[in-house]
């Protein structure tokens, strides 16, 4: 399959990538590690008429903390973000989730930013964003604005970033101590895309029970969401398996998967149930720990 004719520009810096994405407002496409994205052009299911390609964009591909967040680059390889033994000490949610993309050649090239702005409805970057309640940096060339990822995905293949923007960095709240988090994924073999993805982060207060929550679904709607029902199920409560199945079946009934090659919906709507459960589980041990 070939994709349709397209020009390319390789900016040497973000300024000129801003200037260049304005004048072609509307025509051009961000190309960061490009394993989302090329896959769609060769389909001709994208026919953008400008690549604008970021690789050679210096400054971000960090992996930062501040007194307040830990900050990842847009740029990040996926790699990265699995070797980074600062990031996975803080938050061991973010390699659950790395050593589960692809292969060895995908993490290697494809990037935390170009996995959450291509939008995937089964990726696994927006459920785990989501329920660490991050937020998403995105620079035009009339500034920066801080998006939270609870509400940035918004249909399948679709973001709030406007035509002129880049998304260059990912925050993500530090946890409070006695704080735990876990991603659970089904997939048919490893490296796949979910058939169902559960992304869970916890805090437990002093006296034992849940004061703070995030629970991120993927590959179970039009796009990955926040399971409110369960959050809301589970905040104050005392944490246990019996509190756990029952949130997890709220997040269930808030699923709305398809049948697809990968399984009918209700199927998936089991999962979604197990998949929650497993995350529910896992994240309140190493909150303990």
């Amino acid at each position: 399959m070939i994709p349709a004719a397209f020009d390319y520009v390789r900016p040497a810096d973000i300024g000129e990538a801003l200037r260049i994405l304005k004048e072609r407002e509307g025509e051009a496409k961000v190309l960061s590690g490009g394993y989302s994205l090329l896959p769609l052009l060769k389909l001709r299911l994208a026919q953008p008429a400008l690549l604008v390609d970021i690789q050679a964009l210096g400054g971000l591909d960090g992996i930062s903390r501040t007194d307040d967040d830990m900050r990842i680059g847009a740029r990040a390889t996926h790699r990265r973000i699995l070797e980074d033994d600062g990031l996975a000490a803080v938050l061991p949610i973010m390699r659950d989730a790395a050593g589960g993309i692809g292969d060895p050649q995908i993490r290697n090239w494809g990037t935390i930013g170009g996995s959450v702005a291509h939008a995937d409805p089964a990726a696994d970057w927006p459920a785990v964003l989501q329920a660490l309640h991050a937020s998403i940096v995105l620079r035009s060339a009339g500034g920066e604005r801080v998006v939270p990822a609870r509400g940035f995905f918004i249909d399948t293949f679709q973001t709030g970033i406007e035509a002129t923007e880049i998304l260059t960095e990912i925050r993500i709240p530090l946890p409070a101590p006695r704080s735990g988090g876990s991603y659970q994924k089904l997939e048919r073999r490893a490296g796949d895309f979910s058939t169902v993805g559960a992304a869970v982060q916890m805090t437990l207060g002093g006296d034992g029970r849940i004061a703070q929550l995030g629970i991120g679904l993927t590959a179970v709607g039009d796009a990955p969401f926040a399971a409110t029902h369960a959050e809301d199920a589970l905040r104050g409560a005392k944490p246990g398996d019996e509190m756990f199945r029952e949130a997890a079946a709220a997040a269930s009934r808030q699923s709305r998967p398809a049948d697809d090659s990968h399984g009918p919906a209700e199927y998936k709507r089991a999962m979604v149930t197990e998949m929650t459960f497993r995350a529910l589980r896992a994240a309140f041990g190493r909150a303990l720990a």
